[in-house]
């Protein structure tokens, strides 16, 4: 895996819209981002061209969006960068990409949901990349959020303590206020507990393996293109997959699912991860649990793979941060879930 350099207090963080032009729409959200990002984690930002053009600008010109992140690999004076928010077409940005240079440049780059697309791309060819907030979604929140949360994105991005174990969440809510209005600028929707944590639905043993992943509905765009995954990739990932605010139902995900299945990937694969479904009720995350052992269990006779759900991270907030090409161990005998390496390069 090639490993971008560590981040610091100081490090210059390029902001893109590789997806969608919701900045140049709700400027104040994205300005509070950009004041969190400065004052509570003490970044530098560099504003690309793209960051606050419109969404038909942005939609129009997909080659536009793929230059600003060949840019920031290509400037050695940028140290990472982050996205604005999602979308639902970054996927044609992809044979815009200069692959090549960027390779040769390997950099911090986060962003989750549409970011899917690129994320998994660039690791394919081997960068580690980080799934994790957004601009306006997550990092606009963090005063709002537990202070665990600005604890994680520290102690994940800034530090070298590794492994690292993960935690769930004490609180978490299914997203934000309405971003028009200034009064509750940055704050979220309600809280629900979370003393249970995420659960294993199923393994025995302890397994590790290289996380891949991200939104599973954005994954779809990918299959069968040559932008997915090569068949021999698949040996000894830990897959991660959430839904989005779209909400598929836990069939969907289930056909999902299955297509996976006739990849052969579960044969293949040491774990998977499921993020908590964002905006489903108690019934439909119990029914959406047993679609999921239903396919891969069942139908695919993989009884022994462990699986988790209601992990910390998509869209629901808080998120946790989860690198792409990164090591993890799944402890099912002790519920615990740790990234053994450190995915930066000191």
């Amino acid at each position: 895996m090639l490993k971008p350099k560590r981040l610091k207090k100081g490090s210059k963080i390029a902001i893109i819209s590789p997806s969608n032009g919701l900045a140049s729409l709700f400027p104040e959200i994205y300005e509070l981002g950009l004041k969190n990002m400065e004052e509570i984690l003490g970044f530098t930002i560099v504003e690309m061209p793209t960051a606050r053009m419109s969404p038909e600008d942005l939609y129009e010109n997909p080659q536009i969006r793929a230059n600003d992140i060949n840019k920031c690999f290509a400037d050695d004076s940028i140290d990472g960068m982050i996205t604005t928010i999602g979308g639902y077409e970054s996927v044609r940005i992809l044979p815009f990409l200069d692959t090549d240079m960027i390779m040769n440049n390997p950099k911090f780059i986060m962003g989750f949901s549409d970011a899917t697309t690129f994320l998994t791309y660039l690791n394919k060819f081997g960068l580690i990349t980080f799934y994790g907030p957004s601009v306006m979604a997550g990092l606009a929140q963090m005063k709002s959020l537990p202070s665990i949360y600005t604890e994680h994105l520290k102690a994940l991005l800034l530090l070298n303590q590794y492994p690292y174990t993960y935690f769930p969440y004490k609180k978490w809510t299914n997203g934000y206020q309405d971003w028009s209005n200034l009064e509750t600028l940055g704050e979220c929707k309600e809280f629900y507990d979370n003393e249970a944590g995420w659960t294993f639905l199923q393994g025995e043993t302890k397994v590790q393996g290289e996380l891949w992943g991200g939104c599973i509905e954005v994954l779809e765009f990918l299959k069968s293109t040559k932008y997915w995954v090569d068949d021999s990739s698949w040996r000894g990932k830990v897959l991660f997959f959430e839904t989005s605010e779209e909400k598929p139902s836990p069939m969907e995900v289930g056909y999902m699912l299955r297509n996976y299945g006739m990849q052969d990937v579960f044969s293949k694969i040491n774990g998977v991860i499921f993020g908590r479904a964002k905006d489903y009720s108690a019934e439909e995350k119990n029914e959406l649990n047993k679609i999921i052992i239903k396919v891969i269990s069942d139908e695919f006779g993989e009884s022994k793979l462990p699986i988790v759900t209601d992990f910390d991270f998509g869209h629901t907030d808080p998120k946790l941060i989860l690198p792409i090409g990164g090591k993890v161990e799944l402890n099912p005998l002790n519920n615990e879930i740790k990234l053994l390496e450190n995915p930066f390069e000191e």
